[in-house]
């Protein structure tokens, strides 16, 4: 004779799914919050850059008495055949060499990223950061 008090073990349908909710409101809230802690940290590590990038330029300007050319660019901080400032030129976060500009004597210099989309310009995570731009 069959025992017919036996209860069945496991979940319903209606109880995982009910789970399953729960945990997709809870990622909802979460999920927004870590995913944009990686943009934050390639910001981070771009302004960081920028600002040794400036330093070291302050000291070529300080031996050279200006700084260095369009066509000279960032490269002359890392050249072993003068003052070295740099040991390497770093790599922005999307592995590009950071950008420099030097419009002329009476203008600051410009060192820059392009940002994720590698072109001039953009907004959000796409924009560029540059030494103008770094306290936002």
């Amino acid at each position: 004779m069959k025992n017919k008090n036996k209860s069945n073990s496991g979940f319903t349908l209606i109880e995982i799914m009910v789970v399953l909710i729960i945990i997709a409101i809870m990622a909802s809230f979460i999920v927004p919050s870590v995913i944009s802690r990686p943009d934050e940290a390639r910001a981070t590590k771009v302004k960081n850059d920028i600002m040794a990038l400036e330093g070291a330029l302050d000291l070529f300007k300080l031996d050279n008495g200006r700084y260095p050319s369009n066509s000279e660019g960032l490269s002359i901080l890392a050249n072993e055949n003068m003052n070295t400032y740099l040991k390497r030129l770093p790599l922005d976060p999307w592995g590009s060499p950071y950008q420099f500009s030097n419009p002329g004597k009476n203008s600051n210099i410009d060192i820059y990223s392009l940002g994720a989309d590698q072109q001039i310009g953009g907004d959000g995570m796409n924009k560029d950061i540059g030494n103008w731009n770094l306290n936002e």
